[in-house]
């Protein structure tokens, strides 16, 4: 994983490297100050040589004047390379999530993936910026002042030295404890962000059903895990870091009693202990350092493994060779299993044949597996057993790419994206000419509304087309797909949330685009399906009926028991 997350830096190595030499300067002017301390306490000042001291002090202030222009390079570029590396993350997980299959949303949250694209992301930012400067500029320091102060007292050295074993045992100790309590923080904040897009999407249906008491309830209960889940985290940091600190301050008291001895016992002068007692946060400075990267550590490699997570989810097959170009539109069904994901089989041994130009209506009671037909059309899921055929040719020997380009459909559950009218209809063709695009809302009547509004097809609808009625949103989608013009269409409930006014108007211009072309039509009212070429009533996961309206009335079986109840 560490590999990946370097492959990360290739592209910013010159940055990099400016960035570590910066952080290698400042760390070496951060020694001079001890040095010239002992220079001056114990030649400059004993000596009287007032001409050196302001020297000294001059060359110690051009140094932390350089040390400043160092810093502000470091922080700025070096959060630069952090940046753009979240920004290529986010853009590798960004593509990574257009090409996973359909099971992988049937999965995962929408909230807990914006996590991982979020504050995930930006944990691994602040590691990959902060990271190698702080390790750098530690070990620098740490190996120069252990130098250092050799140099003033090797005995005096090893003995504070000899406590830092004890320092990282007690790190490495608290270190596993710290790392798992913050990845389930990180758990819970992705069930919050879960929980917090799901109501705020939902907050009509709340109002509607006059239940916001309810979804206080569930918030409160993901909430609750997350200060409970930072009870165990900043528990195991604090104790983290209030026992390596309690270290640290050890090795103040130790250095003052062994080096008050030593001085005592003549074996240093005391311009060399004033300046041991100075040098050594030079030596206890880069331990603290460290100690901290060890939590960004281990929060950035968590976000990062939550990253590769996805990353690694194996994307949508797509092991088709052959291009299909523009489809005649001959389907069928030979045999088909399929079940989502390990689950019991939805559809079984299913046999389906649709001459191009012709129309198949599906009905049958819900749950039955009609919807499920349509989406192995496309290859949203990828199915057990059997084949499905388009003009004699397996869909698997297809690419994805020409396979859907030459699929239309229109769902109930109408998707529009945050945007204008035009941006929407554009959505199905995104190089069409404004007369298409006018063309294509005519056919799907909405065109003479679209006229009335202010901004006409400029007009922004919202958030998931909240600005627009239901049939408004259906007849944006059918316009959609009046745009893209394919040569098959799938119509799942596509009228369903139409009043029966506007309903007759689009079935109207369904009919004229369904002309010359195969159409797949899951439909519950019965009633916009009679004339169909042919109709197959799907139970079970089975095809038990096939034929036209008349002849499927005639069989007095499922289909009109379901007519004669009234499903219209």
């Amino acid at each position: 994983m560490l590999k990946k997350f370097i492959a990360y830096y290739k592209p910013y190595r010159g940055m990099l490297f400016l960035d570590m030499m910066a952080s290698l300067l400042i760390s070496v002017i951060g020694m001079v100050y001890p040095i010239v301390t002992n220079e001056m306490l114990g030649t400059l000042i004993p000596d009287k040589k007032y001409r050196g001291i302001v020297i000294a002090g001059l060359i110690v202030l051009f140094l932390y004047v350089l040390r400043f222009l160092l810093r502000y390079f470091v922080q700025y570029y070096g959060h630069l390379i952090g940046v753009k590396m979240q920004a290529q993350m986010r853009r590798d997980l960004f593509d990574r999530l257009q090409r996973l299959p359909f099971s992988f949303y049937d999965e995962h949250e929408t909230g807990k993936i914006m996590t991982r694209m979020t504050s995930d992301l930006f944990d691994v930012s602040e590691l990959a910026h902060h990271g190698p400067e702080n390790l750098l500029i530690s070990l620098v320091m740490l190996v120069g002042s252990f130098i250092y102060l050799c140099t003033i007292n090797v005995y005096l050295t090893l003995i504070i030295f000899a406590c830092v074993p004890f320092l990282i045992v007690v790190s490495v100790a608290l270190r596993k404890r710290m790392r798992c309590a913050f990845d389930e923080r990180r758990s819970t904040t992705a069930v919050i962000n879960a929980s917090l897009e799901s109501s705020i999407s939902g907050i009509r249906v709340t109002k509607a059903f006059t239940n916001s008491e309810k979804e206080k309830e569930k918030f409160e209960e993901g909430n609750n895990s997350f200060v409970k889940a930072c009870h165990k985290a900043y528990s195991a940091m604090a104790l983290f870091f209030s026992s390596t600190s309690f270290i640290t301050d050890i090795f103040n008291v130790i250095i003052l009693i062994a080096g008050g001895l030593f001085l005592y016992g003549g074996r240093i002068s005391f311009a060399e202990y004033s300046t041991f007692i100075v040098s050594v946060n030079l030596f206890i400075n880069p331990i603290t350092t460290l100690i901290g990267f060890m939590e960004q550590y281990q929060q950035g490699l968590s976000g990062f493994a939550r990253y590769v997570e996805i990353m690694e989810v194996a994307v949508e097959e797509d092991d088709g060779k052959e291009d299909l170009g523009t489809a005649k539109g001959d389907i069928e069904f030979k045999g088909v299993e399929f079940a989502y994901g390990d689950g019991a089989e939805v559809l079984h041994s299913v046999d389906i044949k649709v001459p191009s130009g012709k129309t198949l209506a599906l009905v049958g009671t819900s749950g039955g597996g009609k919807t499920t037909v349509c989406h192995l059309i496309p290859r949203f899921y990828n199915i057990l057993g059997g084949e499905i055929l388009i003009d004699g040719k397996n869909i698997k020997d297809l690419t994805l790419d020409s396979l859907r380009r030459n699929i239309g459909i229109v769902q109930q559950d109408v998707f529009l994206f945050n945007g204008t009218i035009r941006e929407n209809i554009l959505y199905g063709k995104l190089d069409a000419t404004e007369e298409e695009m006018l063309e294509a809302a005519k056919l799907a009547n909405i065109h003479e509304w679209v006229l009335t509004l202010e901004n006409g097809y400029d007009t922004e609808i919202g958030e998931r087309g909240v600005k627009l009625s239901g049939g408004q949103k259906q007849r944006l989608s059918i316009a959609r797909v009046f745009l893209k013009n394919p040569p098959i269409l799938i119509l799942d409930e596509a009228t369903s949330a139409l009043d029966n006014t506007t309903e007759v108007l689009i079935q109207e211009s369904l009919d004229k685009l369904s002309h010359g072309r195969t159409t797949i039509v899951v439909a519950h009212r019965l009633s916009t399906i009679r004339r169909a070429d042919e109709i197959a009533v799907i139970e079970d996961g089975k095809v038990t009926e096939r034929g036209t309206h008349e002849s499927l009335l005639e069989n007095g079986g499922t289909y009109k028991r379901l007519y004669n109840l009234g499903a219209k």
